[in-house]
This record gives C-alpha cells, structure tokens and sequence, in this order.
C-alpha cells in the first residue's frame, strides 16, 4: 500500500510579493486625499500653484462677528507669501515660516489688514512697495526674530504702525534713521532693538539700543559730509576743467595770431 506524501502548507512568513498584493497593500497605508489634514506642513506640497501656495488650502481661517478674518499661516515652512488671501482678512499670521524676503506688493490686496505678523522667519530684505495698500489699515507689525540688518524708508513707504523689530541684526545707519519715525516702536522692546553694527562703531554705537543711538548721535551727519566733499571735488574738477579750456583756447588763440603776423610780414616782404 502506497502512500502518497502531500508538500508542506505554506509557511506563515512567506510574504505574497505579487503586484495585486503590493497595490491593495499601498492602497491600505495610504489615507484617501479627502481625509488628509489640509493645516499639516505635509500637504503643502500637494496644494502648490506653480512657486506660490494656496492659502485656501492650507491656512486656517476664523471668521469674527464682524465679518473680518483672522488668518492663520503659522508654522507651515512657507518660503513665499502664500497666495489667495481674503480682502476681508484683518489678522495675518505668518510667523515660524520660511520667509526670506518680501517682494513688492506682497499685500497690496489686503486693504483691511490690522495686525501682520512676520516673526521667527529668515526676513534679510524688504523690497521696496513690498507694504503698498497697507498704509491707511496696518496698526501693528511684528518682524521681530528674523535676519533683518537694515530698514529701507522705500520699503516701509507711507506705513505708520506700531512695530517689534527686536532680535535682528541691525545695522545702524542712516536708512535707519530716517525710518523710525515712520513706526511707533512697542515699549516693552526698545532696549531690545540693539545695533550689532553701525556707521559710528568707534563711538560706542555697537550694543546701543536703537532708539538712545538715533538720539544721541546724527547717523546722517557722515552720509552729508560725504556728500559735501563729494560736491567740493566735483566743483573742483568742474573749474580746473573750465580753466584749462580757457588756457588752451588763449594758447591756441596766440598761435593763430602769431601765424597771422607771420603771413602779413611775408606779403609785404614780396611786395618790396
């Protein structure tokens, strides 16, 4: 009597490895698009429209009784102002971001825009315009805790706001100068807003609050002297232009008669 030997059971640490298997396994970690977060930084890739991104997507929004909007952009690893932002926002928050520089017209269609908060990004520039329809709404501006070393008045343009400019690398000249009285510094942060470098670094102006140095010295006086020797040497080269114009001309102008005379003594020396 024979006996026939049927082979082993599959053992259980033998993984299927066949594409159906490996796409109802994907299908299965996957979440379906619908069900993601769209306020987790991961999404953001998903949302992008060209180099820009979509705030509709990714931002949070909370409406007041009023009707304005409190827009919330926080912490996103945004690298650019993200696009289609509501004209009724009146609170913007797009502090830990990314943020570099802020091109111009960056908000130029939030014309109800209270309170902008730009803080703890790599802000190193502010185009110029890059506030432009802010001027009349803006009431506070927060830059504090970016890399920002000097304050253009192009880029501020007419804006008046009460503004946190602490823990930035300031260098203070005078740009600076002519800019503060455009913002309204908070209070709290004055001693804080402390130049690292400056255009008077051999009177004590590095480590100074802003506010004392602007105070205390004229951060323009070197920039007029400047100017002014420029002018000096300008005029200068101006008048020893003119002078040698003046003499070639007479030199010039002796040599002809000279030539002249020469010709006349000639004529009569052949009429004789």
């Amino acid at each position: 009597m024979s006996l026939t030997v049927k082979p082993p059971p599959p053992s259980s640490s033998v993984v299927d490895l066949s594409p159906r298997r490996m796409l109802l396994l994907l299908l299965l970690v996957l979440p379906p698009p619908n069900l993601m977060m769209t306020s987790s930084p991961f999404t953001v890739a998903l949302w992008r429209r060209g180099n820009r991104f979509s705030a509709n997507n990714i931002c949070q929004y909370l409406e007041k009784p009023d009707g304005g909007l409190t827009v919330r952009c926080s912490g996103l690893r945004l690298t650019q102002v993200p696009v289609g932002l509501s004209n009724l926002t009146i609170r913007l928050f797009l502090d830990k971001n990314l943020l570099s520089f802020l091109p111009t017209d960056s908000f130029s269609d939030l014309l109800l825009l209270n309170e902008l908060d730009l803080s703890h990004n790599q802000l190193s520039s502010l185009e110029a315009g890059c506030f432009r329809g802010l001027e009349s709404s803006l009431r506070f501006l927060d830059l504090s805790s970016n890399w920002l070393s000097a304050l253009d008045p192009a880029a501020l343009g007419g804006l008046r706001a009460a503004a946190n400019l602490t823990h930035n690398p300031w260098h203070c000249d005078c740009r600076m100068q002519l800019s503060m009285p455009q913002l309204d510094l908070d209070p709290s942060s004055l001693n804080e807003v402390v130049c690292q470098t400056s255009d008077l670094p051999n009177l004590g102006a590095v480590g100074m609050p802003l506010v004392l140095l602007v105070e205390d010295w004229d951060l323009c006086l070197s920039v007029r002297r400047t100017t002014d020797v420029v002018m000096l040497v300008t005029m200068f080269l101006w008048f020893s232009m003119v002078i040698f114009y003046l003499v070639c001309y007479i030199r010039q102008n002796q040599e002809d008669a000279r030539r002249h005379v020469e010709y006349l003594k000639s004529l009569q020396s052949h009429q004789v």
